[in-house]
């Protein structure tokens, strides 16, 4: 039997310490309720969104075992501003596998950006952003994913371990169904050490600084017949949304 890593939880006061030591922080749900101004509940009035996420016609793999919905956001002192739909482009040198492409995806529901849990959550991590690498508009964009088991095996991170090519990513789970693995790793982008872990806990975060260190999730299996592991991406970088330079 593969053994299961707890998260290494942060304590909220050592969340900006922890960050620039060791370039990311776990943090427990209720104090990301707490982080962003809001009761855990009010976060759980997302779930249902994930209910209707469309497939990801991109996958170089042939799989079919990715949904996702994605929008974009500028967070600055004024608040969170909606960007234009856009497509979601990285370079070859932080993914592999589908950088190089323009991938237009569906547009997260606009009942969902209504949600309170959204506009407070998105705000209350760039202000930890503004904390760590000084107050300035952040450029954000949101995936909304379910990875399942409709192939057998799923991939959170079918390109491997990675860096997303922004500033700061958060990741936080928003589920898991009838699934094992999933395990979260974190290596130092410039060193040996690394850190392994699995999410269990809805609304569990995980924060990175995105140029000292690496991240993947390993495949998903289903327990029985079927099985998901729903997750929220929210990358926050500066000077603009990958693609425009």
């Amino acid at each position: 039997m593969v053994a299961t890593f707890l998260p290494p939880f942060t304590a909220p006061d050592a969340l900006l310490p922890q960050l620039r030591e060791r370039g990311y922080a776990v943090l427990a749900p209720q104090d990301v309720a707490a982080l962003c101004g809001v009761e855990l509940g009010v976060l759980e009035t997302l779930k249902p969104s994930w209910e209707d996420l469309q497939p990801d016609r991109y996958l170089k793999d042939g799989g079919s075992y990715r949904k996702r919905r994605h929008a974009c956001f500028v967070a600055s002192q004024g608040g969170l501003q909606q960007a234009a739909h856009r497509a979601h482009w990285q370079s070859v040198e932080y993914n592999a596998l589908h950088g190089g492409m323009r991938r237009w995806f569906e547009p997260v529901q606009p009942t969902t950006l209504a949600l309170p849990a959204w506009n407070s959550l998105l705000n209350g991590l760039a202000k930890v952003c503004d904390a760590l690498k000084g107050g300035q508009p952040w450029y954000v964009e949101a995936h909304q994913f379910r990875i399942d088991t409709a192939d057998g095996i799923g991939r959170p991170t079918p390109e491997g371990a990675h860096r997303d090519g922004v500033d700061m990513v958060a990741v936080l789970l928003v589920g898991r169904h009838g699934i094992r693995g999933g395990e979260t790793r974190v290596f130092a982008a410039a060193g040996p050490d690394g850190q392994r872990f699995t999410l269990t806990e809805p609304w569990t975060l995980i924060l990175l600084d995105d140029a000292r260190v690496i991240h993947e999730s390993t495949p998903i299996q289903p327990l029985q017949d079927y099985g998901y592991r729903d997750t929220l991406v929210l990358t926050y970088r500066a000077g603009g949304f990958q693609g425009d330079e």
